[in-house]
């Protein structure tokens, strides 16, 4: 139903995810060729992670913002509070698609729920251990 009311231009609909890198990998996160023997040579492990929180909005854009070490509530906060108030600036109804994580369940982000509904902004959680989704 969000498809739709995102194609018919009803409401934007955008999709949240967090990511982080390193330079150091986990040997379980390689790949390698079917017969050969798993073998990574590494650096020791050094410096912070990097980041990255996105919305993808398909066919029209994809914004995104950098973090040295994680994402942590106080910047997932304030990426939402740009969103809410693109959505009460614009005056659409805007749906935010994302997964159950921590950050995005925590005490001090539902008091923030009903503000931001208030502005235009919506969350839609997936469901748990939903992947095709």
């Amino acid at each position: 139903m969000l498809q739709l009311s995102a194609a018919t231009g009803e409401i934007d609909l955008k999709y949240l995810d967090e990511s982080r890198f390193c330079l150091w990998s986990e040997p379980g996160y390689t790949y390698y060729f079917r017969g050969e023997q798993k073998c990574l040579e590494q650096t020791k492990r050094r410096g912070r992670r990097l980041s990255i929180i996105g919305f993808l909005q398909p066919l029209i854009s994809f914004v995104y913002g950098l973090v040295i070490g994680g994402v942590n509530r106080k910047s997932y906060i304030q990426i939402m509070e740009q969103e809410a108030a693109d959505a009460q600036r614009t005056g659409r109804t805007r749906v935010i698609v994302q997964d159950n994580g921590p950050i995005h369940r925590c005490k001090k982000v539902q008091k923030l729920w009903s503000k931001w509904e208030h502005m235009g902004l919506y969350i839609f959680f997936l469901p748990e251990y939903c992947s095709e989704m």
